[in-house]
């Protein structure tokens, strides 16, 4: 059952109450207090209350926006240049005074942070099962961990915020440096590693594979090789997750919480605005079926090219698509290609404005009628085939390198699933091969994800893999990504808000803004 179907009307209450008295004061202030003199009375309350944080991860700027933060890395273009200002992201256009992600994840993430330190400090006056109030803090701990993760991976160093705070305080924080960050990050999800049960409850609330896995990937972030290999590990030894036998039916509504998920974003349909936006803003128009969608991100040339042939030959230029990566189907739409029985682009188009040429596929729903903005599909993120690629990587750039077991894990992603089936690598690769054999196939399967933009930081390769061109259908230019090339020592981190600033004069801006 989804976390969000218990009590929902309930919860949406608790929300409206809960934000009602933020809206005149900078994200980091605290979002609580007009409910503390008459809440925390039962267990009802503190599962409301833990609720109210999950709710933050349908955030536009959390992970609400799915796929479509690919549109700030090589792999998209967001046409819709004021929504949410990826694409001044992703073409090194961004200002500390756009607003969009800028602002927006700042705000959402720390509307979590504030959430769940509200809870911390409260949880402990409700008379509940000592089991069942251990649970809930190593949620709240681990939800504060990827909040702090997201924060900062966007922006670097940032305040830490560990109990509720007055407006006057929030008005003086600092930020503490890019280690500390990472640190109080590795300290909320050692706490949820020591108190989250191996299965939930309730699918879509934290368990400590969860946790590991997410404490897995902010090692990855840092290039702590070794740790990444640790907690890889760990996950894998729970025996609870393996890859799904399909790539294409790991993203259907009938396949959600499967075997491969080991962390993702609860959605839901009906009218309480709990289900995704994926299908009003992906999916193509002059559908028979379906949503109407705006197609306000698509993927590029500069991806589609990037997709092998099974067998590994050389792509046939008068059939481009034939004998494929099937992962390009499953996860792109392109001409050629029948959507809800419809050929694209032939009976059904991109938006009048988007003339890339491709479309979305993934984190679509093609089987069922869906209201827009009310898509049911939950949004992953982090499974299993991570785990896997994770500690490949580590194997092929850590101290003790391993690289035919690393091209073994690989080979699993490439081979194993019943839809997909890749030519397998010759483990006999040097460690230039096999580097560059490993971030393709990131690249490939977490296409549309929303985790592209990471990996291009982290591997501080923007320098390498800009300018981009962006063309449309007919071969002409759109825009160049990074048209001035990549700068290694700004484009690395957004600016920090201008909004924030100017309320809080301590905050020091990101080189380059």
């Amino acid at each position: 059952m989804k976390i969000l179907k218990f009590k929902y009307i309930q919860i949406l209450l608790f929300l409206s109450v809960m934000s009602s008295c933020t809206d005149d004061f900078v994200s980091v202030l605290p979002d609580d207090r007009i409910v503390q003199e008459n809440f925390w009375q039962n267990e009802d309350d503190a599962v409301m209350a833990l609720y109210g944080i999950y709710n933050v991860l349908q955030d536009r700027y959390i992970y609400g926006y799915g796929g479509g933060e690919d549109a700030m890395s090589p792999n998209a273009f967001q046409w819709a240049h004021w929504e949410g200002k990826h694409m001044q992201v992703g073409n090194g256009t961004i200002q500390p005074s756009d607003g969009g992600i800028v602002a927006g994840r700042w705000t959402d993430a720390y509307r979590g942070i504030n959430r769940v330190n509200s809870f911390l400090a409260n949880i402990d006056r409700v008379d509940m099962d000592v089991k069942d109030k251990e649970t809930m803090k190593g949620e709240a701990y681990f939800l504060r961990g990827v909040f702090y993760s997201l924060l900062v991976n966007t922006y670097g160093g940032v305040p830490l915020i560990l109990e509720p705070i007055s407006v006057e305080e929030a008005r003086t924080l600092s930020r503490s440096t890019k280690e500390e960050s990472w640190n109080q990050v590795h300290s909320d999800y050692d706490m949820a590693i020591s108190l989250l049960p191996t299965n939930a409850e309730v699918k879509g609330r934290a368990t400590l594979g969860a946790a590991l896995g997410m404490k897995m990937r902010a090692f990855l972030y840092q290039s702590e090789w070794e740790q990444v290999i640790e907690y890889a590990d760990k996950v894998i030894a729970l025996g609870e997750y393996d890859l799904f036998p399909s790539y294409e039916g790991l993203f259907h509504l009938d396949n959600e919480n499967n075997v491969e998920v080991i962390f993702d974003v609860q959605f839901m349909d009906g009218p309480f605005s709990q289900g995704s936006i994926f299908d009003r803003y992906w999916q193509p128009q002059n559908l028979e079926n379906g949503v109407s969608g705006s197609n306000s991100v698509a993927p590029i040339q500069d991806l589609v090219d990037a997709y092998e042939m099974i067998d590994g030959t050389n792509i046939n230029p008068d059939k481009p698509f034939e004998n494929r990566d099937p992962r390009l189907d499953f996860t792109i739409l392109r001409p050629g290609a029948y959507f809800q029985d419809q050929l694209y682009p032939d009976e059904i188009q991109n938006h009048t404005g988007q003339k890339v040429g491709y479309g979305i596929r993934k984190y679509t729903i093609e089987d069922k009628q869906i209201v827009p903005t009310q898509s049911p599909l939950n949004f992953i993120v982090l499974r299993y085939a991570d785990i896997l690629l994770s500690k490949a990587e580590a194997l092929i750039e850590g101290e003790e390198k391993n690289i035919p077991k690393a091209i073994e894990l690989i080979n699993r992603i490439r081979t194993e699933r019943n839809d997909v089936n890749m030519y397998s690598i010759n483990a006999n690769l040097d460690f230039t091969e096999a580097r560059e054999l490993l971030r393709h196939e990131r690249r490939i399967e977490f296409a549309l994800e929303g985790l592209y933009w990471s990996d291009i930081k982290r591997w501080e390769i923007g320098n390498k893999v800009y300018p981009i061109e962006v063309r449309g259908g007919s071969n002409e230019l759109i825009e160049v990504k990074f048209e001035d090339g990549y700068n290694l020592e700004e484009d690395q981190y957004l600016p920090l808000p201008d909004s924030e600033l100017s309320l809080n004069p301590n905050l020091e801006q990101n080189p380059g803004y």
